[in-house]
C-alpha cells in the first residue's frame, strides 16, 4: 500500500494485486504497465523474481524494481538481474523509493 501511495503521489496509476497468481494476470492482460514494483517474498506460490519473470515472457521489455527485506544477493540468485532490473532494500525513505521510480520510469 506504501507503494501505491507513492506512486500516485508523484501522478502515476497503480494497480494492486493480492499475490502473485492475481500479478501474473495482470502482467499477462493489455494493461498499460511502465513499471513493476513487486516484493520479493509474495504469496500464490511465486515470488516476486518468478513472477517477474513470468511476466517478462508477455512483456519481454518489463522494467522491475523489487522490494526485499533481505539482503540483495537473496534477489539476485545467479550474481546479476536481467537489464531493467533493479532492487531497493528495506528499510528505505520513502523518498528513494520515489526518486528510483522515476528514474526507472523515465529511462527508455
Amino acid at each position: 500500500m506504501l507503494v501505491t501511495e507513492v506512486l500516485e503521489d508523484l501522478g502515476y496509476t497503480a494497480i494492486e494485486a493480492a499475490d502473485s497468481v492475481a500479478g501474473l494476470k495482470v502482467l499477462q492482460s493489455d494493461v498499460r504497465i511502465d513499471l513493476l514494483v513487486t516484493d520479493v517474498g509474495l504469496p500464490g506460490g511465486m515470488n516476486g523474481r518468478q513472477m517477474a519473470e513470468a511476466g517478462r515472457v508477455k512483456r519481454p521489455g518489463l522494467k522491475v524494481l523489487f522490494i526485499t527485506g533481505y539482503a540483495e544477493t537473496t534477489v539476485l540468485g545467479n550474481g546479476q538481474l536481467d537489464p531493467g532490473m533493479q532492487v531497493i532494500t528495506k528499510p528505505f525513505v520513502v523518498e528513494v523509493l520515489g526518486a528510483r521510480i522515476r528514474e526507472m520510469i523515465g529511462t527508455g
